[in-house]
């Protein structure tokens, strides 16, 4: 591991490198406390969560590991307003996302939450140009989206703007997905398994990315992976056994 990585891991999950060193800091872009999730019913049930608390800050991404089956998807599902937790808060820009009802926490995820998936997730029939741009479509009149073509420019894809997904490699389908999950300027990036498709040199191509974006726009990044060679990108770690969230 780096100097850099080292450095920024705490001995509490819950708060940020940049909080520690005792500077002022935004709003957290995700402040989790004390979520409880369990899932199925009877002696099926399983905990997913268990009193898991995290803060993660404006410009600041932190990596989750751990095996399958530990609740790190639990964990992205209720970051992301996908899954509302037993018992806790959970607050994205500082909006509590508890309080919602269904159809203001989906727009809320439109406009304030970015999700990159494991292979992009890409619509075949759109250019790269048009994946960037369905987004505003859907979105709120009067906000403001970030230009499509200046951000696959900024990913390295403007010269392939007009290209469909079966025209790119699969670095370049994930970079439009990253491209895309930024278009409405989020306060918080969801990455789950982002290089599981990918080869080495393509997988910290990728998460090298995802760190300077998560410093230049801002944005707090949570990535799920299980691909420990990347984990020198990111400020800090954290490990999830058995639905509990511990610093590593």
């Amino acid at each position: 591991m780096s100097a850099r990585k080292d450095s920024a891991v705490t001995t509490d999950p819950t708060v940020s490198a940049v909080a520690s060193s005792g500077t002022r800091t935004d709003t957290a872009a995700l402040e989790i406390v004390d979520a409880d999730l369990r899932l199925g019913d009877g002696e099926q049930t399983v905990t997913a969560l268990d009193a898991v608390s995290l803060t993660v800050r404006p410009g600041e991404m932190v990596a989750v590991v751990g095996p399958s089956g530990s609740g790190k998807s639990s964990l992205l599902a209720v970051a992301g307003a996908l899954t509302t937790p037993d018992s806790g808060s959970v607050r994205v820009g500082g909006h509590d996302l508890l309080a919602m009802k269904t159809a203001q926490a989906a727009k809320f995820r439109l406009e304030h939450i970015g999700f990159v998936f494991q292979s992009g997730n890409l619509i075949p029939s759109l250019t790269a140009a048009d994946q960037l741009r369905l987004v505003s479509h859907f979105g709120a009149r009067g906000k403001k989206y970030r230009d499509p073509i200046a951000l696959l420019e900024q990913v390295g894809l403007g010269h392939k703007a007009d290209r469909r997904p079966d025209q790119l490699s699969g670095g370049e389908r994930q970079r439009v997905g990253i491209a895309r999950a930024l278009v409405s300027a989020p306060s918080l990036l969801l990455v789950d398994e982002p290089t599981a498709a990918l080869d080495r040199a393509r997988s910290h191509e990728i998460v090298q990315l995802l760190a300077r974006e998560t410093r230049e726009s801002r944005v707090g990044t949570v990535m799920v992976t299980h691909d420990y060679d990347v984990l020198d990108y990111c400020d800090r770690v954290v490990e999830m056994t058995d639905g509990r969230l511990t610093p590593r």
